[in-house]
């Protein structure tokens, strides 16, 4: 009887298993439809309100909404819509530009929506943001030209949405904290252009100091920090915020003040390939690949190319472009891809023209920043506070051995034919501020045996070579050299180093034919980014960093 009972109650679990199962999947899905449902009806009751509020306003009503889509596909008919006719013919003043000048003025601006605060039914503040620069709007019921419908309005756009502001600039008798623009823009008409969802980090947090963190926690207050891989992995958030901006825009003034500047010297731009067949510096940390069945790797840096568009006979070059590097290096200076910035030129008589070429184009980059970026450096600064660069009009030169002595009377025990490690390098950054009151500086004739195989060795002492470093709060920005232009003893170096002749064969060749004396040197763009703001990881200054654990977004 028991054999016959038994299987009943078996079904009975599996059956009452199946049935809890299925009851869970269906309160799931009831869930999930209803919360569909209510997204859909909200939407919709906003919709109906908002036609509503049109629809009772009258004239009013043309004064502020959303833009649909047909306006906004370049149309240049003013009787398209509302937007359209209100912006006609009128030109948009840059928020940056506002000023007390144009008090009492009608403007137009385009901005996102940094933030809004409505102050009861009748007023609304929006601070409004392009860029680096924020200016405080005022929606104030008036009836000749705002409603409360539109004040409600202003209240409903969501932070980072697009919009469009007429309004009358005014200039208030108190500073304004919450802006950068010490004027306010007293709305007549609002448009939003695009309208964004929820982000899903917010600009104020990604905007916050350690400092502000940290002062609300000694008060008992947790604020939210945005860590750097959240910030990465929502970058066109991030890099929204005046900070950001402000390091991306320093970034363009230092290419473009590097290319002027060389232009304005009789240096000639190339481009050269980022695929070739051997490696451009010699060991294994390259990038491999297959190219059409043949071995090939990414360029470590455009070393060979410059060196054959000098036997070229173009004199001086120079080239900006990406340089790929494929170390293990998980530092706060180490990129897998960065952005290098690469100078090579016809040597007279000495290398050190070279080295003169770097201390005058350094000083030109930094008065430039200092002159040009005030405001971007203002942003930066505020979220990560920083010493402005102390440098020479005439860069402090050394010389290897110098350097290492400054290490030893300080206690620091350095070989004196082995490199610098990350350590000795701040130690002496920090010798060379205190003694020489730069912060900015070349160390020359290294070791031999530390630099590259190109290298040329020195002529009194062939344990150390023609080559140089240049360091920025103690930290090293560019490596530079006279290159061997002999392609006897340039294949003697690369098999010396352990670098098959074969995959470099058409570089040593274009030596044969006549090869100038000449040297070069080159620099990370994102390095002189970091350094010159005095910020702690390249990351920051790298717009899409690419590392070892990270090649998205």
């Amino acid at each position: 009887m028991s054999t016959e009972s038994e299987p009943p109650k078996v079904q009975e679990e599996v059956d009452s298993s199946s049935q809890s199962i299925s009851k869970k999947a269906a309160k799931k899905e009831a869930a999930k439809k209803a919360k569909e449902e209510r997204r859909k009806e909200a939407e919709a009751a906003a919709s109906a309100a908002s036609a509503l509020s049109i629809e009772e306003e009258g004239p009013l009503a043309n004064n502020y909404g959303d833009v649909p889509l047909q306006e906004l596909q370049s149309v240049n008919d003013p009787q398209t819509g509302k937007w359209s006719e209100a912006v006609s013919g009128r030109e948009w003043t840059e928020v940056g530009a506002l000023n007390g000048s144009l008090k009492d003025q009608e403007v137009l601006i385009r901005g996102r929506v940094h933030t809004t605060r409505p102050v009861g039914n009748k007023l609304a503040f929006v601070v409004v943001r392009e860029r680096v620069s924020t200016v405080q709007c005022l929606a104030t019921v008036k009836p000749d030209s705002v409603s409360k419908e539109m004040v409600r309005f202003a209240r409903s756009l969501s932070n980072e949405s697009i919009v469009d502001v007429i309004g009358v600039v005014s200039v208030p008798d108190v500073e304004i904290k919450g802006a950068t623009q010490q004027v306010e823009v007293q709305i007549k008409k609002l448009y939003c252009v695009s309208r964004a969802a929820k982000t899903p980090i917010t600009i104020e947090d990604a905007s916050r100091s350690e400092a502000e963190i940290e002062k609300a926690s000694k008060e008992g207050v947790q604020l939210p920090r945005v860590n750097q891989d959240t910030r990465l992995n929502n970058r066109v958030i991030d890099i929204r915020t005046l900070a950001n901006q402000g390091i991306f825009r320093i970034q363009s003034q230092v290419g473009n003040i590097f290319r002027q500047f060389l232009l304005s010297e009789n240096f000639v731009e190339i481009h050269t390939p980022k695929l070739i067949a051997g490696s451009s510096e010699g060991g294994s940390a390259v990038f491999r690949l297959d190219y059409k069945g043949q071995s090939a790797c990414l360029a470590q840096s455009p070393q060979l190319h410059k060196q054959m568009s000098i036997c070229g006979d173009f004199g001086r070059v120079f080239e900006t472009g990406p340089v790929f590097r494929a170390e293990d290096s998980y530092t706060h200076r180490h990129l897998c891809e960065f952005t290098g910035l690469d100078v090579e030129m016809e040597i007279k008589k000495h290398y050190s023209e070279v080295m003169d070429i770097v201390d005058r184009l350094f000083v030109t980059i930094f008065d430039g920043l200092n002159n040009v970026c005030k405001k971007e450096l203002e942003a930066v600064a505020k979220q990560y506070p920083f010493e402005p660069l102390k440098y020479k009009p005439k860069t402090l030169r050394l010389t290897f051995e110098e350097g290492v002595q400054m290490l030893k009377d300080a206690g620091v025990e350095i070989d004196p034919l082995g490199d610098l490690n990350t350590e000795s390098e701040r130690k002496l950054g920090q010798l060379v501020l205190e003694k020489y009151g730069t912060e900015f500086y070349i160390l020359h004739r290294y070791p031999l045996a530390v630099r590259p195989f190109y290298t040329m060795p020195c002529h009194d002492n062939s344990l150390y070579s023609n080559s140089f470093d240049v360091f920025i709060r103690g930290e090293e920005i560019i490596s530079g050299a006279q290159r061997i232009h002999i392609p006897e003893f340039l294949a003697e170096r690369a098999q010396a180093c352990g670098i098959d002749v074969k995959t470099i064969s058409t570089y040593i060749d274009s030596f044969r034919y006549g090869a100038p004396p000449h040297g070069g040197f080159g620099v990370g763009l994102e390095r002189v980014v970091m350094l010159f703001c005095g910020l702690n990881n390249i990351r920051k200054t790298s717009l899409y960093p690419r590392d070892p654990l990270r090649i998205a977004p």
